[in-house]
């Protein structure tokens, strides 16, 4: 038997022991396997009371979900293998929500010095792809911000988000965290000092994203592989025997 034969054996043989190798760094029951929702963080240059924060969801398929959980679309859209009937409009009918708005305003919130700041959400027409802004209005100019993001968390405690801040700083927010304490300007030195020294790191919190991340990320790319490998081994002209 040609060489050429036993490739797709071996690519999934390949698969499935690196799915086996993950399966200790991803908890056993998570669904989110593919790429993680992000959060951007910047302080506003001109309004230095506000804050502004940009969600976008990792992929399609978790907007349908959530749409589903929200009663905004049909629980048929879930099949009961658990797979899920995305449609490109979801993203569409989540933003234009009231729902969803309530919804994300819940599970992000943003604090300073102890007092709540007040969150507005910005039109948004796709946010898996240019993601939802949200800006949040504090009493005061902010120096430390305070961030808890719980997104789809109630839909399935596996989910990360990793969250990117001032001078690339980032958080991976989950399970071991939900919460988070970001330097933003105009903090006074002694606090500023304080948050940073226990959040910045370096190598540490490098491999806390990594470690947490990085295996979903793997997961979602071999898989991706796989299926072009095995899409242009059907396409591929088939070869005369000699």
């Amino acid at each position: 038997m040609p060489s050429t034969a036993r490739w797709p054996r071996r690519v999934v043989i390949s698969v499935a022991f690196t799915l086996t190798l993950l399966a200790t760094a991803v908890p056993a029951n998570a669904h989110p396997y593919g790429y993680p929702q992000t959060v951007t963080i910047a302080a506003d240059a001109i309004r230095p009371e506000v804050v502004r924060l940009t969600w976008k969801a990792g992929g399609v398929d978790e907007l349908t979900l959530l749409g589903v959980h929200l009663g905004l679309l049909p629980q048929d859209r879930v099949l009961l293998d658990g797979a899920v009937d995305t449609r490109d409009s979801d993203g569409t009918v989540l933003a234009s929500s009231a729902q969803f708005a309530t919804y994300l305003l819940r599970q992000i919130t943003l604090s300073s010095d102890g007092h709540a700041c007040a969150g507005t959400l910005g039109k948004a027409s796709d946010p898996a792809a240019s993601g939802v802004d949200v800006d949040y209005t504090c009493p005061a100019p902010v120096g430390v911000a305070r961030i808890e993001i719980r997104m789809l968390s109630d839909l399935d405690p596996a989910y990360r988000t990793v969250a990117t801040g001032p001078q690339g700083k980032r958080q991976v927010y989950g399970p071991d965290a939900y919460s988070h304490d970001w330097v933003l300007g105009g903090a006074s030195a002694t606090s500023a000092a304080s948050v940073a020294s226990a959040a910045d790191h370096g190598p540490a919190t490098a491999w806390k994203v990594a470690r947490s991340v990085g295996p979903l990320l793997l997961v979602a790319g071999v898989v991706s592989l796989l299926r072009r490998l095995v899409r242009r081994r059907r396409v591929a002209p088939s070869r005369p025997s000699s």
